[in-house]
């Protein structure tokens, strides 16, 4: 319990400041979203790398602020382990695949997430490649997605996407972690999918049929009144409501992309949340149903290709995986000539195994 100023015993523990990575920023009209893999040995270096990301994101876009670039950073559970960073956050673990009757979403591999977005896409791809070029002989590229604004912020479905989004404080309160894990205040989880969409069947349907599949208008973007929702529909599946019956909710920053000529058309879903919890229930009433067998009707148009789930470290905390990085991997300093009883011993870090 933690005293207040003016006597009053607080009943949350009070937790400091930590600045946040730029998962809040405006949506932007381009994006590349990077999930690497990290080679074995290379922990130290990679964690320098990403003490320096913040200051190559300010070097690219101090050229072309109007664009407002920024890049988050998060990690996986097994890399987080190899990094000796201490104890997991809470809520981090490797993507957990989900097999339903009809669909699954898969997990794939990932060390690390960067999620690039400007106004412009020509500042992202600068940064990209200058952090490529800083990852060369570190880590290996397994998945990279352009993705770009579609009109209104709309998906390749022609619906619009991220209606639900919460906006000033709701959102810090929805995606930050606060005292419920005070040694990670400040960071947040993200869950990312690659979707492609059977565009051809899509298209088939009438805007009816693809507004009962959806829950909304397509025009409009409107929710379909209760009794006309399915309870198969995207919306009514995504919608969680918490023990005092407020919905609970998530951030999504997810955008299109494709390729016209292959034929490719996809969805590269991104949310972030301060409880990975939350967004692995949406996604169990998506492909496991709710009740079981109740699954997402959108799943008959999209297939997911990619899942992975990675921890956003505040700021501050992202800089200090250098010294962890370094605490970890080098090699103990030698005994001093006289031995060891000429010197106090040295002592490192002892950190507590992960959860």
């Amino acid at each position: 319990m933690a005293a207040a100023a003016d006597g009053r015993v607080c009943s949350k523990p009070i937790v400091p400041a930590s600045e946040p990575q730029p998962i809040l920023s405006h949506p932007t009209e381009a994006a590349i979203f990077l999930v690497l893999v990290v080679s074995p040995g290379a922990e130290a270096d990679v964690a320098d790398v990403l003490g320096d990301v913040s200051g190559l994101k300010r070097s690219v876009g101090f050229r072309v602020p109007e664009a407002e670039l920024s890049c988050v950073v998060g990690i996986g559970a097994a890399l987080w382990d190899r990094l000796g960073a201490g104890p997991r956050p809470a809520e981090l673990h490797p993507f957990r695949e989900l097999a339903g009757p009809r669909h699954v979403a898969v997990a794939t591999p990932g060390d690390l997430l960067l999620h690039i977005r400007a106004h412009r896409f020509d500042v992202c791809f600068e940064l990209a490649q200058r952090l490529m070029e800083r990852f060369r002989g570190l880590a290996a590229v397994v998945d990279e997605v352009h993705g770009f604004r579609s009109f209104d912020d709309r998906d390749v479905l022609g619906f619009v996407d991220g209606t639900e989004n919460p906006e000033g404080a709701a959102a810090e309160g929805a995606v930050l972690i606060g005292a419920e894990d005070p040694a990670f205040a400040g960071g947040s989880y993200v869950i990312v999918q690659k979707y492609l969409h059977d565009l051809l069947a899509w298209d088939a349907l009438s805007t009816e049929e693809q507004e009962l599949i959806v829950g909304r208008t397509k025009l409009s973007d409107l929710e379909l009144p209760d009794d006309v929702k399915p309870a198969d529909s995207h919306l009514a599946l995504n919608v969680i409501t918490g023990p005092d019956g407020e919905e609970q909710q998530i951030m999504r920053f997810n955008m299109p992309f494709g390729r016209v000529g292959a034929a490719e058309f996809g969805t590269y879903y991104i949310a972030y949340a301060r409880t990975a919890a939350l967004i692995e229930r949406m996604l169990s009433n998506m492909f496991v149903g709710d009740p079981p067998g109740n699954t997402d009707r959108i799943l008959d148009f999209s297939t997911a290709i990619t899942g992975g789930l990675f921890f956003v470290p505040s700021a501050d905390l992202l800089e200090s995986l250098a010294s962890d990085a370094a605490t970890t991997t080098d090699p103990p300093p030698a005994s001093p000539p006289g031995g060891p009883g000429e010197e106090s011993l040295r002592i490192g870090s002892l950190r507590a195994p992960p959860n």
